[in-house]
């Protein structure tokens, strides 16, 4: 009897100090979470982001003037318009092909996404011509939709910059391409 005693003593006595290996490990656990994510949201800039000071020099970089204008303007979030899809026919005589093109417009300036709202028409228009003109083969490589992209950036940014005297685009994304 004294032996049963003390077997359930000894079991019991390990059982207490396992519990406290566990907490004393969720502990730990939890410590280097909190403290992982404390660094990475620190160092990303959404915890204590930059001082006024550190802004300011890193403005100065940029010719000495008009950095406080730029920095604000890269921190502008970006806001993208989605235009209706365009549907051409390929720039071809001879076989009757296809291309339907999706596209969003990205600009960080609300007056450049009002001004491409309002001039819509005109950029569907210079767009539509742009597209129609075409060559399937032309089209087919990546490096074709690459230039496409680019001239149709050029496109908008003509239009824009004749319309309001800014071109305000920073850049156009397609959505979807699909050619036939």
């Amino acid at each position: 009897m004294a032996d049963e005693d003390k077997d359930l003593a000894d079991k019991g006595g390990k059982k207490g100090g396992g519990i406290v290996m566990i907490l004393v490990a969720v502990l730990v656990a939890s410590l280097v979470a909190g403290g992982g994510t404390f660094a990475a949201l620190y160092f990303t800039g959404v915890i204590g982001g930059k001082t006024e000071h550190a802004a300011e020099g890193a403005g100065e970089g940029q010719d000495g003037e008009g950095g406080e204008e730029a920095e604000a303007e890269e921190a502008a979030p970006p806001v993208y318009i989605a235009l209706d899809p365009f549907v051409v026919n390929f720039d071809n005589p001879t076989v009757a092909r296809f291309l339907q093109v999706k596209l969003q417009v990205m600009t960080r300036s609300p007056e450049a996404a009002k001004a491409i709202e309002e001039h819509m028409p005109v950029i569907r228009n210079a767009l539509v011509m742009l597209f129609s003109g075409q060559k399937y083969e032309d089209v087919a490589t990546r490096e074709g939709k690459e230039r496409l992209r680019q001239q149709t950036l050029a496109e908008i940014r003509k239009v824009l910059e004749e319309r309001t005297g800014d071109p305000g685009v920073e850049d156009v994304y397609f959505t979807a391409f699909v050619m036939q």
